[in-house]
């Protein structure tokens, strides 16, 4: 029988895993979020030291745009220096990103001076040490959108049942082609049986019936010599009447 084809040969099954691989990270990572909100609402919840926010301005535009999600890292806010880009936590509690214009001391305290790339004036407010959230290091374009979605109950939950859902789907369609594949071979391999077994017949049948006329031209070489006995025999019975009439004949002048 032919091998079926390996998983990985599957262009469905490549599907599946790529699709597993982006959904269940976000998945994941979103839930740990949530998890840290609930135990501590007063932290910005961070995965592995990073944090991820939604861009909901365009303050830092042509750097960040609305909609990007931007990951910044935590770091000691004492190493940060003038044309960074930080996340910190302003007056109102709401986290902004801007660049770093300027650090100045005041009181023995040190303190930085921010404004967005795309804002003509700074920020009124000075940024404390104790608010830096993280310096900035990369952006996703327009994820930030879709993972404050993904950050709802209802969508985690449709979220999972499309994971499980894919899986099942996956899992069924794979099975099936496993199946059909087994059943072509199978019948492929009953009508390669059945045609063996069919010349086999074929070939018993022709070496009967070559033995039957073997046999047959083995007797009709006696049955020849039989009848040529018979003949002769009817001749030698033929001639000794024909003796045995003449010589009635010369008998009756005598």
């Amino acid at each position: 029988m032919k091998e079926g084809k390996k998983w990985y040969q599957s262009f469905s099954n490549w599907l599946i895993i790529v699709g597993c691989v982006i959904l269940i990270p976000i998945l994941v990572i979103n839930l740990w979020i949530m998890f840290q909100s609930k135990t501590n609402s007063e932290k910005v919840p961070s995965v592995f030291g990073y944090k991820p926010f939604m861009v909901l301005s365009g303050s830092m535009e042509s750097n960040i745009h609305k909609g990007d999600l931007i990951i910044t890292k935590e770091t000691n806010p004492a190493s940060l220096k003038i044309d960074d880009i930080i996340a910190f936590k302003d007056a109102a509690g709401t986290i902004t990103t801007h660049r770093i214009i300027d650090i100045i001391e005041d009181s023995g305290e040190t303190y930085f001076i921010t404004k967005g790339d795309n804002n003509s004036t700074q920020d009124q407010n000075l940024v404390a040490l104790e608010d830096v959230e993280g310096i900035y290091v990369g952006r996703i374009p327009g994820i930030g959108s879709m993972m404050d979605s993904l950050a709802k109950p209802t969508t985690i939950m449709i979220l999972v049942v499309s994971i499980t859902a894919i899986f099942i789907i996956g899992f069924m369609i794979s099975n099936k082609r496993q199946q059909d594949a087994e059943r072509r071979e199978f019948m492929e391999y009953k009508l390669r049986k059945e045609l063996e077994e069919k010349e086999r017949l074929e070939n018993t049948q022709t070496k009967k019936t070559k033995s039957i006329k073997a046999e047959e031209n083995k007797e009709a070489p006696k049955k020849k010599t039989t009848s040529t006995k018979t003949s002769a025999s009817k001749s030698k019975t033929a001639s000794t009447k024909s003796t045995a009439v003449k010589n009635t004949k010369t008998t009756k002048k005598s």
